[in-house]
């Protein structure tokens, strides 16, 4: 077990050398021109603002609650609620930042080399500080948490002000408010970012596309400089807190359910009890060794993809430094798991259900990559320019708005299915193969390269933004083509780290949900929620019906931002000198609009993740919570692979169509303006609603996971 925490510290400490060598290589490249040098500077500080203002938000709710978690709950977890937030927060500004001084060195070297392969590189290499950065720093933080309080541990004792009327397991409530204080940062970053960006790029295509028949990107609309910033505070900054959160809720999920396998099992062993104490140590292990060499391959990965000659086909250069880290880290999970598990009883193995003995845990990680990937690829199909169903779509673009809104519509209807049947029969296996250790190892397998998925995923941004600033600071159409040839890519790969996030988020809130039904069920008896009972009835139908509440919520705010944002677009534009291009116009007051907007709408959506369990546990109980976790992850998962993908295909076919792939209907033809109103329609399914569904599940099964215990002592009606 100390060796596994040792190794993990080594790995991140070295990753963390790795990415600031990258940060410094970045911020030594040239920025271009004068004028791409002061567009990316009012960027980097708009971005630079946003954060600012909105983690003085977020530290204000982080500190209350730490105190009442020290006060209430447990009086450490706080202190780890604390280090859970830190982490998060720091990935988030690093991404962020590392991204805001990417995009124009990656306009730049296209400008220099009019090569795709090295533009490419500049764009991944920003990238890949996002990517490793999520991993290494929620891996370390949690091996701190362990290091410092002394491992995982299946006692049980009451430490805080209402825990010591019931049994509490201090260190995996440690665990869990670790990983609830990264679930919370996510939540908000999506919810602002989401409400951020969209607002200012729906805005900004009303004005520029519809409204004015003007280019796209053109720096006469003071959206478009909002929108550019939005790319980074949600594309970037979100997205490294949502997938830093997966990653850490699976391990969490992985030692929450050890400890509950000893829980159940322990009496059986009473006259060896030696073997069982081996075998927990052992579980607790291998969840932190699979995630260390995820690490590594990630590294190897990108490492290679950085330091080879790329080829003018991006895809596949990003293709293959994915398919080269969840190569790596299934061949390293291999090695790993005799070394582990070998030893392990086999009295105690048939016991857990490892019905392949020692290899067991490794094919459930083994399943859980190929589901990631196969649910990238599935992703992949219905979103990108290169298949039928985005290039259907931009054709039927000739018939006018509501057949590409439809025809939208059904593709994204459509996608949905293959990978919940990847994702189901993925938690059945598992479970079959390894028990419910196996179905919380599979969600960390998928989750064990997230390194390179998250750096592949922030590609997606950074090039968008360094199309735009290729045109808006007018830069020759041959730069132009080269930019929207990797906007095209980052479009798909944007999409397909969405379906990855979404397809993790299913995996962990199954592992939570587990643990939280182990977490209230006594010892001596099975793990089984009742789906027959109207109280675990009630629970699903409710959590269904909150998870289209938030939605409606979400999708609500984003409009009414954005018909604000439009407005106060064309009184600008309005204004004489600033549609002919002679004079500049208000950029910081639209991105000021832009901020105040997501800021004044992020509480509320954010903390009702957190208040629906609390008010559910308190009022009906656990098995309400446990329906409620259930209904909302049925409703959730499938609409999200629906608002991710519908929108990747929107998105595509207006790109698509912009090529001039699509004869005789380019840009400003009917056919175009038509995609436009799809591609608004799917902005805020892809960018706001899909994304923070999965958020809002796995923060309801992290909260309820924290507070299980006390709602076992405290409810009001039973």
């Amino acid at each position: 077990m100390l060796f596994s925490w040792i190794l993990a510290i080594i790995v991140c400490v070295g990753t963390a050398v790795y990415v600031r060598s990258n940060y410094l290589r970045i911020k030594k490249m040239n920025e271009g021109t004068l004028e791409m040098a002061e567009m990316a500077a009012i960027i980097r500080s708009g971005a630079n603002t946003f954060m600012k203002t909105e983690y003085r938000t977020i530290a204000i709710v982080v500190a209350v609650l730490a105190l009442v978690f020290s006060f209430f709950v447990e009086k450490t977890s706080g202190i780890t609620f604390l280090i859970g937030a830190l982490m998060s927060s720091c990935v988030c500004v690093l991404g962020m930042k590392s991204a805001t001084y990417a995009n124009v060195r990656t306009a730049n070297r296209a400008r220099e080399t009019l090569s795709i392969g090295e533009t490419v590189k500049v764009a991944l290499c920003g990238g890949s500080i996002s990517g490793l950065s999520v991993q290494a720093f929620g891996l370390c933080g949690l091996v701190l948490v362990l290091v410092i309080w002394g491992g995982v541990s299946h006692a049980t004792d009451g430490a805080g002000l209402f825990a010591k009327l019931g049994n509490i397991n201090a260190s995996i409530l440690r665990i869990s408010t670790y990983s609830l204080g990264c679930s919370l940062v996510a939540m908000f970053n999506r919810v602002a970012g989401g409400n951020y960006t969209k607002a200012a790029d729906i805005s900004a295509d009303i004005l520029a596309k519809i409204r004015h028949d003007m280019p796209e990107d053109d720096s006469r609309v003071p959206n478009v400089i909002a929108d550019f910033i939005g790319d980074n505070v949600n594309d970037i900054a979100g997205n490294c807190s949502d997938l830093l959160e997966s990653f850490v809720a699976t391990i969490s999920a992985c030692l929450m359910v050890a400890v509950i396998l000893y829980s159940k099992h322990i009496s059986a062993f009473t006259s060896q009890p030696e073997l069982i104490e081996a075998a927990f140590g052992k579980t607790i292990t291998y969840p932190i060794l699979l995630a260390t060499m995820g690490l590594i391959g990630c590294l190897g990965g990108l490492i290679y993809a950085s330091y080879r000659k790329m080829s003018d086909n991006p895809s596949r250069e990003l293709n293959l430094a994915t398919w080269i880290s969840a190569g790596s880290t299934i061949v390293l999970g291999l090695i790993c798991a005799p070394i582990v598990f070998a030893g392990m009883d086999p009295a105690v193995m048939e016991a857990y259900g490892f019905r392949a003995g020692w290899a067991s845990p490794w094919i459930c990680s083994v399943f859980g990559i190929a589901s990631g990937i196969a649910i990238g690829s599935i992703t992949e199909y219905y979103t990108s320019t290169d298949f039928k169903p985005t290039r259907k779509l931009a054709e039927i673009a000739t018939e006018g708005e509501a057949f590409v809104v439809t025809k939208g519509d059904a593709i994204g209807s459509r996608s949905v299915l293959l990978p919940v049947l990847v994702i189901g029969l993925s938690l059945f296996i598992s479970g079959k193969v390894c028990g419910t250790y196996g179905i919380a190892i599979a969600a960390l397998g998928m989750l064990s390269f997230v390194g390179a998925t998250v750096s592949i995923d922030a590609f997606g941004p950074i090039a968008d933004n360094a199309g735009g600033l290729a045109e808006s600071c007018h830069l020759p159409s041959n730069i132009r083509e080269i930019t929207d040839k990797l906007d095209a890519v980052g479009n798909t790969t944007a999409a397909i780290g969405k379906g990855f996030a979404i397809g993790s988020a299913a995996f962990a809130t199954v592992s939570l949900i587990v643990s939280y039904v182990g977490n209230y069920t006594p010892a001596t008896e099975d793990m089984v929620l009742n789906m027959a009972s109207f109280v675990v009835v009630a629970g699903g139908i409710i959590g269904g019906a909150l998870v289209e509440y938030f939605a409606a919520m979400l999708t609500d705010n984003t409009i009414e931002s954005a018909r604000l944002m439009a407005d106060e677009g064309d009184r600008q534009l309005s204004e004489p000198g600033v549609l002919e291009g002679e004079k500049a116009p208000d950029y910081n007051k639209m991105i000021e609009l832009a901020a105040q907007q997501a800021l004044k709408k992020m509480l509320v959506p954010s903390v009702l993740a957190m208040l629906i369990p609390v008010a559910g546990g308190f009022l009906f109980g656990v098995e309400f919570v446990g329906g409620l976790l259930i209904g909302a992850t049925i409703v959730a998962i499938p609409r999200a692979i629906f608002m991710g993908n519908s929108g990747g295909a929107f998105d595509n076919a207006k790109k698509y169509i912009e090529s001039g792939s699509l004869e005789g209907h380019g840009k400003g033809s009917a056919a175009h303006k038509a995609a436009v109103t799809g591609d608004t329609v799917g902005d805020t399914r892809k960018d706001v609603v899909g994304v923070a569904l999965d958020i809002f599940i796995k923060t309801m099964s992290t909260v309820a996971n924290t507070l299980v215990s006390l709602f076992s002592h405290f409810t009001l009606i039973r």
